[in-house]
């Protein structure tokens, strides 16, 4: 018998309504969901060029847009987390990589939701595990592997 997923509560933000039917509340959820080792408070905004810019710039010192921020509050017991999503970069990635913007925008909150639990790819060995998990997560998701060239 599968173990029950860990509890969620989502907060979906959009700085855009024109992206709603881009990403209903139900397939955030599930896709966040997958990716959960414990128990998560995460509220996810879909936000625009400028925001995205100016938030990765004022907590990365880059600037310009990225395609996804996380930041983490706390880990354990329960995971309290903002992801960030920059629609624009979203969408220009997806049509550069050859994917449907839903597999891009999963595979993100699949990468964000990993890094709120403490994964990274800082270095080469991390790089590899975390991408192995995030594809093996897609695939059960339904989802081709991000990493494989289009």
């Amino acid at each position: 018998m599968a173990s029950p997923r860990p509890e969620l509560s989502l907060s979906l933000q959009f700085a855009d309504a024109s992206h709603r039917a881009q990403l209903p509340r139900h397939k955030v959820a599930r896709w966040i969901r997958a990716a959960l080792e414990a128990p998560a408070e995460i509220a996810v905004r879909i936000v625009d060029a400028e925001e995205g810019r100016a938030l990765n710039r004022d907590f990365r010192g880059k600037d310009y847009a990225t395609n996804v921020l996380t930041f983490d509050y706390v880990k354990e017991p329960v995971v309290h987390a903002d992801l960030v999503l920059c629609a624009p970069v979203v969408e220009r990635e997806a049509a550069e990589q050859g994917k449907t913007i839903e597999a891009h925008y999963a595979h993100l909150l699949v990468h964000g939701t990993l890094h709120a639990q403490g994964w990274d790819h800082e270095r080469a060995r991390d790089a590899k595990r975390m991408e192995a998990r995030e594809t093996a997560i897609l695939a059960a998701l339904g989802f081709a592997d991000p990493y494989e060239e289009a």
